[in-house]
């Protein structure tokens, strides 16, 4: 039988109970790439008035990415950057965000944490916004990255026609990049390691 903590106020809590807790977290830190490509699957069917499904959206994003010979890191931000769409309706790019966080680094976290200001200059005018909003981050170390993103995987990623890999080729990288922690207040702790 597995310990388990047993305060009802973590102000109460103790170094014992923090070891039951940590004992459990490495099972949860190896599952969560099968959980977040769970997630990401239920985007398929997803179609939302789009040419194509969300999810096939995202794997063609991620297929243009990986094609050109974009890092790996990359290619999993590029499969990842919608996955928001099921919770956040108005703030995915921030969901997908908060999921890559620990796993990214600066440029591709900012990346997708913009993206839809950014992807926005292709559609905004349309919908009565301002297609330019994202000038104001003119300037921004990786505004140049962002733009790219878009205008070279996000935006042409809506084609019934186009090469689209299956999930299988991506899966692998999805994997390695959730298995090495980069940014987490947990990295360093030894009752929550940071991935297993």
């Amino acid at each position: 039988m597995t310990a388990h903590a047993t305060f009802t106020r973590m102000e109460d809590s103790t170094a014992a109970d923090w070891q039951a807790i940590g004992a459990e977290f490495p099972a949860a830190a190896r599952t969560l790439a099968d959980r977040v490509l769970a997630h990401l699957k239920l985007l398929d069917g997803d179609q939302g008035g789009f040419p194509i499904d969300r999810y096939q959206h995202s794997l063609q994003t991620a297929t243009r990415a990986f094609k050109a010979g974009e890092d790996e890191e990359y290619v999993v931000c590029a499969l990842l950057h919608d996955i928001g769409d099921t919770l956040g309706t108005y703030n995915h790019f921030d969901i997908a965000a908060a999921i890559l966080q620990p796993f990214v680094s600066e440029a591709n976290l900012w990346m997708v944490q913009h993206h839809g200001i950014f992807q926005g200059y292709f559609f905004f005018h349309h919908i009565g916004l301002d297609r330019n909003l994202r000038e104001q981050f003119r300037g921004h170390p990786h505004f140049d990255r962002t733009e790219a993103f878009c205008a070279l995987y996000d935006n042409p990623a809506f084609d019934p026609g186009a090469e689209t890999l299956p999930i299988s080729v991506f899966e692998p990288m999805v994997r390695r990049v959730f298995s090495q922690v980069k940014n987490s207040v947990y990295k360093s702790s030894t009752a929550m390691p940071a991935a297993a």
